[in-house]
């Protein structure tokens, strides 16, 4: 009844527990970038699908997983390695496609991030995403932080899915954030998908993605941004009261905006 699509790249560690949280689909496919590690061994031992593709970037490389992938099922989760759908979420899975209207395109639903075994309940700046989707009608955009744009309705599931991003340590957690304050610097430099941001749009769009792109654009025009991120993250998200996790996560991603600024000066002063 439901595809699953994990996408992977060295994923070894954390893969052997994504696979088991996903069981109850006959139709798991791992979309891989030519991982080194045991991989694409792990996967097929668990009896998944192995695709492998280069990676380019986050957006196009999703598309070329929705469009060219034989799934068996007309509606598709899609997971990363370090994600666990809860026992309450996938049994509610089958019986929300089952009912599905032909309007829906996909069902949203709340992500909770978890640092030092704590949830980041009040830290967590973006905790809804889309992740059951029906392929055709649905494509990716932006080429960091991507964004899942839909042909149609969006509903929304009521259980929660586990995302674990420390599960491989710190150290991971900042090389990839290096990589990916890289790539937002030079978004920004060339501007792309900042054009012309609304307030309005950012402040009461119906869409929760449409809000992020428009307050995300708006947010990159601000001075003092990493403080400023750590200020609002501490003081109005309320992420103090997730206690030295959430205090810890806050400044965390206050250096990944200072790295974001600094690399976008960079940019700028090369005239790149």
């Amino acid at each position: 009844m439901i595809s699953v699509l994990i996408l992977t790249r060295n994923e070894e560690a954390d893969l052997p527990g994504c696979l088991a949280s996903v069981s109850w689909s006959d139709d798991v496919h791992v979309f891989d970038s030519f991982s080194t590690d045991r991989t694409a061994e792990i996967a097929r031992q668990h009896g998944a699908h192995v695709h492998q593709r280069t990676f380019d970037n986050y957006a196009t490389h999703r598309n070329a997983a929705l469009a060219s992938l034989p799934f068996r099922h007309p509606w598709v989760f899609i997971l990363d390695a370090d994600e666990r759908p809860t026992p309450e979420l996938s049994r509610e899975l089958p019986s929300t496609v089952q009912a599905a209207p032909s309007s829906v395109a996909g069902y949203s639903l709340r992500r909770r991030d978890f640092l030092f075994g704590t949830w980041l309940k009040h830290a967590q700046i973006s905790p809804f995403y889309i992740r059951l989707v029906r392929p055709e009608r649905a494509r990716y955009t932006r080429a960091v932080n991507e964004v899942l744009e839909l042909n149609g309705a969006v509903g929304q599931l009521r259980e929660p899915l586990d995302h674990f991003p420390f599960s491989k340590g710190i150290a991971h957690w900042m090389t990839k954030h290096n990589r990916y304050s890289t790539m937002e610097a030079e978004l920004i430099h060339r501007s792309a998908g900042l054009q012309r941001p609304s307030l309005r749009t950012a402040l009461t769009a119906g869409d929760f993605h449409q809000r992020r792109l428009h307050q995300k654009a708006l947010f990159y025009r601000l001075p003092a941004r990493p403080l400023l991120k750590w200020i609002y993250m501490v003081a109005f998200r309320g992420a103090i009261l997730d206690g030295p996790a959430g205090l810890t996560y806050s400044t965390l991603q206050a250096i990944y905006e200072y790295l974001i600024v600094l690399k976008t000066k960079e940019l700028r002063g090369k005239g790149a």
